[in-house]
């Protein structure tokens, strides 16, 4: 239990055995953790569990900008390893993007490279790039599957290439002060070779921008990577007026028309069809579900647990 019997969260994770074949759960007691949280990828089959009444009650906090350290050391807490949980916290990193002027704004609260990971009853707070879903490499597939949560932030604020789905949740699209953009809730680079990218769904956006400033996507080729072709798929969700009727857009050079980017059955007032709005069919609709995203050659199906 933190802090009872370990001072900081990374004093229990450090705490496991190497390589633990069954469940540990770190028991974090309500309070705000300012600090840096690494789970090695020899530690898997973690349970991070915040024990207050809210998620709120128990956060993870850092202000590191990736102009110290780069994106992934910008990082609150990265996940390495693989089957760990997190349930009833919030992570956060504060970094003020608006009081100093730096060539990497970039500021994770999470970025996770491990493979079935869940997040339940989780808050991610940050501006820029707050939640990274990756993977060990690019043909390497890793799962995660975040439910009844809350993210918000403003500039690819949803990135990586692992197969992620996000459902019944909120995602809150803050307003930088622009009248035309203030930025793209996704930026994923999704192997060519994985059908399953992004999957938004049963969820609600939410936005504090003015009307069209917003959009939901563009498609990262990191270091200019051919074969990182993102797939997102939004879908039985309510979308704000912030959102823009062309909602997709261009990336370093990459047409968002080459990308794997769809909408089907959304609902709001920024779900207004345009001819720059692909829609998903009804029969493949069918086929791009949770159940097909997160089973993968395992059969892994975290939302049947219920």
């Amino acid at each position: 239990r933190v802090p009872a019997d370990y001072p900081t969260v990374q004093a229990a994770v450090d705490a496991v055995p190497d390589r633990n074949a069954v469940p540990v759960t770190i028991a974090v007691a309500p309070g705000t953790y300012r600090e840096k949280v690494f789970v090695p990828a020899g530690k898997p089959n973690l349970v991070l569990l915040g024990t207050g009444r809210d998620r709120s009650d128990t956060v993870i906090v850092h202000d590191t900008p990736a102009a110290q350290g780069g994106s992934t050391g910008s990082a609150t807490v990265r996940i390495a390893a693989n089957d760990v949980t997190a349930r009833n916290l919030t992570f956060s990193n504060d970094f003020d993007e608006a009081a100093v002027e730096l060539k990497g704004e970039q500021a994770l609260a999470m970025k996770t490279t491990g493979d079935r990971i869940v997040f339940e009853d989780t808050a991610f707070l940050g501006n820029q790039d707050t939640l990274m879903t990756d993977s060990p490499k690019l043909t390497t597939v890793s799962r995660v599957y975040i439910r009844d949560s809350y993210i918000e932030g403003d500039v690819d604020f949803i990135y990586g290439r692992a197969t992620t789905v996000i459902e019944r949740s909120v995602i809150r699209a803050l307003s930088r002060g622009s009248d035309s953009n203030n930025g793209y809730i996704t930026a994923a680079s999704t192997w060519t070779g994985n059908p399953y990218g992004f999957l938004i769904t049963r969820s609600k956006i939410v936005s504090d921008a003015p009307d069209q400033s917003f959009h939901l996507g563009r498609p990262w080729h990191p270091g200019g990577e051919p074969a990182a072709v993102a797939q997102v798929l939004i879908r039985d969700t309510a979308l704000p007026a912030a959102v823009k009727t062309s909602p997709w857009t261009d990336m370093s050079g990459f047409s968002w028309k080459d990308a794997r980017f769809a909408e089907y059955r959304n609902s709001g007032p920024g779900a207004a069809p345009s001819p720059d709005r692909p829609q998903l069919g009804a029969a493949d609709a069918r086929t791009y579900t949770v159940t097909n995203y997160l089973k993968g050659t395992d059969g892994w199906a975290p939302h049947a647990r219920r």
